[in-house]
């Protein structure tokens, strides 16, 4: 499904739509994320940050990753999905967590970062491009 997205938490209170197709789309197996998404990875979609309109409240976490950015997840307080994240290091976009998006949407991960901290006993697609860290910073697709 083309752009735009739609999104929206388990309670509904936070609700998105998004004019614009992802930058790229990852499944992160950092041990933050693995502990967000309760012992797996987390799946997620990069989109331009000005493309993306949130209405609702929103709570947030921050904490020093790994790469040495500050990464700051947002999620509804009320029943706690988790929204999006974004990076001190790419602040022109928003990291949009899969499961956010309404069903349908049609995306799915294309490379799988921070694999060197996955448990031995994940499983991540062999014909997925695999990154043992952070990948370069992604580039907006062209206009």
């Amino acid at each position: 499904m083309p752009a735009p997205y739609t999104a929206r938490c388990t309670c509904g209170a936070v609700t998105a739509t998004i004019d614009a197709e992802p930058v790229t789309t990852r499944q992160c197996w950092c041990r933050q994320c693995q502990q967000i998404a309760a012992g797996g990875p987390t799946n997620n979609a990069m989109f331009p940050a000005d493309a993306i309109d949130i209405v609702g409240e929103r709570a947030e976490s921050s904490y020093t990753a790994a790469s040495g950015n500050t990464l700051t997840h947002e999620f509804c307080p009320r029943c706690g999905t988790h929204v999006l994240g974004r990076s001190s290091a790419r602040p022109q976009f928003r990291t949009i967590r899969l499961g956010f998006l309404d069903e349908g949407h049609g995306l799915s991960p294309a490379i799988a970062i921070w694999t060197e901290e996955a448990p031995e006993w994940a499983v991540i697609d062999p014909a997925m491009e695999q990154r043992p860290q952070q990948p370069p910073p992604a580039s907006p697709p062209p206009e």
